[in-house]
């Protein structure tokens, strides 16, 4: 047994709470399902595709359903913290273990300074004279410093903040429907459902532009796999996660099909445009601009909920890679107030690069980050799906038992998942704006292989395959 394997089986989880109830896990659940992507991605979204825009997140959303139904069959099978990187690192090798959970802190590491991007494009709308670079910054700052005492308050926070997003995406939408059934506001007179294809069809721009929005529309769907981690924490896995991921197709359902649905009968697509809020123009159009006010002030709450959830998830993952030994050593501590401190000192330090971003290219910050993100999203989701398949042979060869909450489908489910995650890095790399972030994965694949080399050399036990551990969970 390795030291690593001795420190593991000591403190497997020393200082971090297993105390997630019910409740907390749905409005997280619910909330993952509502952030930037949806809030401030859909207007550029919007002015690319019109209408069809509404397909293409009903068509994402039921690929995210069969990940995540993926995901729950392995979370129910083996309940672990650091679970996708658990999942590749059994199912696929220690290497992929190792790849997939670094990519995962990338991936929330980026997808912070989308979320600092988006918060200080919404200040924006308040201080249009404020620099955007200075506004990221103080909020990167400022996330830091309350994350740092978040750990007893994890759940609670991201509960009421989800529900403040939850509640005022429910108002918008029922704002938005009465506006439609009673023709009441500035935009009542114009507000008709015919606007879904009164100008110039659903598809204005063509079925290969709808398409081409899926890698934005992906972006909007990070996160809901959190559920999987928080869920693995919870009190009683066994019946919140099944029920919080049950819940997903109503929520898309809901909180993007629904929503954008409703956006675009009240006000035509062609009003709108890539940095602007469509439900922020949506209420201005309707004319209520206090109304819009408090949605801007809404989407900027949202936006630092996902950022601070960012900066918990990196500093625990960094601390999940050095408890397998994958990561130095010194991100195993924990700070007096039982927080991974120096992990979340080190990947905010790596977010503040969304900051110089913000300096160097404020108009396109948001379009960079986004795509970097949707990557390492798509390799995460992939790993689920290929973990997934590979389990499932597994119990069909009697090898492993059957997990309490199979996907439907099965692994077929998941190969349909798989070719259209496929098929949306085809669409990222033939786009010449989102093509960047292959070739920023390919850097960050190569720096990865040469520190798995150099693991190889100094902690070789690390690199082999071992059985996997079952954690108590509850």
């Amino acid at each position: 047994m390795t030291s690593a394997q001795v420190d593991k089986d000591i403190t497997p989880e020393e200082g971090y709470e297993r105390g997630l109830g019910s409740r907390q896990v749905q409005m997280i659940a619910i909330g993952g399902a509502i952030g930037v992507g949806l809030f401030l991605g859909a207007g550029a979204n919007i002015a690319k595709a019109g209408p069809s825009l509404i397909l293409m997140y009903a068509l994402a959303g039921v690929i995210i359903f069969f990940i995540m139904r993926a995901l729950g069959e392995l979370l129910l099978y083996r309940p672990v913290s650091g679970s996708f990187a658990e999942y590749s690192r059994e199912f696929l090798g220690p290497f992929f273990g190792y790849f997939t959970g670094w990519t995962y802190w990338l991936m929330w590491v980026v997808t912070g300074m989308a979320e600092l991007t988006a918060a200080a494009i919404y200040v924006n709308y308040w201080f249009p004279s404020v620099p955007q670079w200075v506004t990221a910054l103080v909020f990167l700052v400022v996330l830091y410093v309350a994350n740092l005492i978040s750990v007893k308050l994890f759940g609670e926070i991201e509960f009421w903040f989800s529900m403040v997003k939850v509640t005022a995406l429910i108002g918008m939408i029922v704002i938005g429907l009465g506006v439609l059934t009673f023709g009441f506001s500035a935009a009542g007179d114009t507000a008709s459902v015919s606007n879904l294809w009164a100008f110039d069809g659903f598809f204005p721009k063509g079925i290969g532009s709808s398409l081409m929005t899926l890698q934005g529309v992906m972006f909007a769907y990070l996160a809901v796999e959190l559920v999987g981690v928080t869920a693995g924490e919870s009190e009683n896995p066994e019946k919140t996660l099944p029920k919080a991921i049950n819940t997903l197709p109503w929520r898309i359902a809901l909180f993007y099909v629904g929503a954008l649905t409703v956006i675009l009968c009240v006000v035509k697509w062609t009003e709108f445009a890539a940095g602007v809020s469509p439900f922020v123009k949506a209420f201005a159009v309707i004319g209520i601009p206090a109304g819009a006010g408090i949605v801007n002030f809404v989407v900027l709450t949202a936006a630092l909920s996902s950022c601070n959830s960012g900066m918990y998830s990196t500093g625990r993952m960094l601390r999940t890679l050095a408890d397998n030994g994958e990561a130095p050593k010194v991100f195993t501590r924990l700070s007096a107030s039982k927080t991974p401190a120096l992990g979340i000192s080190v990947s905010v330090a790596f977010m503040a690069i969304g900051v110089v971003l913000n300096y160097v290219v404020p108009e396109k910050a948001f379009g960079y980050v986004t795509s970097v993100a949707t990557a390492a999203g798509i390799w995460t989701w992939l790993m689920i799906l290929v973990s997934h398949v590979l389990y499932r042979r597994a119990v069909q060869q009697g090898r492993l038992r059957a997990s309490a909450f199979p996907a439907p489908g099965g692994a077929v489910s998941s190969w349909i998942a798989i070719a259209f995650l496929v098929f949306v890095t085809g669409l990222i790399a033939y786009d010449a704006d989102s093509r960047v972030c292959l070739y920023v994965m390919a850097v960050w694949s190569v720096a990865l292989g040469i520190g798995w080399a150099v693991l190889k050399v100094r902690n070789p036990q690390v690199t082999e395959r071992r059985a996997p551990e079952l954690e108590k969970v509850g």
